[in-house]
């Protein structure tokens, strides 16, 4: 059973619904737990915003937050995970933000460097990870944390 698998099975077992928030994965995380045949019963959707204004619109981030912290940052994931709720009507969302490369513009994340964001009725919290790879294994590593946040959580 893929882990994806394994998150809409228990998703299922504890009657909750799951929404997510991309940025740097860019819907990559939606198309994994959607792969997952029946995972329309917790499933509610995802927003992917690449461009900061999106996370503003759909989410709710303070612009003055993105200024101030960067959009590759814990703040941003948070107030990602936290609007993204919301904005799905689940009861769990997650969110991701970072840098995938090749490359990082001065003053800005390091290529790797990826913020998880977990928000449900009674927590949430941020999740800084560091990956290595090509600019896919970093994509992919961030869903594999993703799944890994939400089944742990379940």
């Amino acid at each position: 059973m893929t882990d994806a698998a394994k998150v809409v099975k228990a998703l299922k077992a504890k009657g909750l619904t799951l929404g997510a928030i991309e940025s740097m994965t860019g819907g990559l995380f939606s198309a994994t737990i959607t792969s997952v045949p029946g995972a329309s019963k917790v499933f509610t959707g995802g927003v992917v915003t690449y461009d900061p204004r999106l996370k503003t619109w759909h989410c709710g981030v303070s612009p003055v937050v993105i200024s101030e912290c960067g959009v590759v940052s814990s703040e941003v994931a948070e107030q990602m995970a936290r609007g993204g709720r919301n904005a799905t009507g689940s009861d769990i969302c997650i969110s991701v933000t970072g840098n995938a490369g090749p490359t990082a513009q001065e003053g800005e994340a390091g290529v790797g460097v990826v913020y998880i964001g977990y928000c449900d009725a009674e927590h949430h919290y941020t999740t800084r990870y560091d990956f290595e790879g090509t600019r896919e294994e970093i994509r992919q590593q961030a869903v594999s944390a993703m799944l890994d946040e939400v089944f742990e959580n379940i």
